[in-house]
């Protein structure tokens, strides 16, 4: 079997060749192996639940917070998911003592 290498380029669709294989990767059969054998309806449950937890974990307050005019652009500048981008920015200034006593 042939490694094929791509380049994924963020924004570009896929070719008609692309389109192509999906849809025909997608009529194929599931051949399940001892390297990747069929799940049973209790190891999808504990999956389920793992993931549930996980996000109950990661779960985020969303609070509503002030800030200049200058911020918010500068923030949005660095593009998208920028308020995740600014939840870790205040996450690692909010451990850094420097910062907290130079903001207070």
């Amino acid at each position: 079997m042939a490694v094929i290498k791509k380049t994924i380029v963020k924004g570009q669709g896929l070719t008609h060749e692309q389109l192509m294989e999906l849809e025909a990767a997608s009529k194929m059969p599931i051949v399940y192996d001892e390297d990747s054998p069929e799940l049973t309806e209790e190891q999808y449950a504990q999956i389920a639940e793992a993931a549930r937890n996980r996000r109950n974990a990661n779960k985020k307050t969303v609070i509503a917070l002030r800030i200049s005019p200058d911020t918010l652009a500068k923030a949005k500048a660095t593009g998208k998911g920028y308020t995740g981008f600014l939840s870790r920015l205040l996450d690692n200034a909010i451990n850094d003592k420097d910062m907290v006593s130079r903001s207070l």
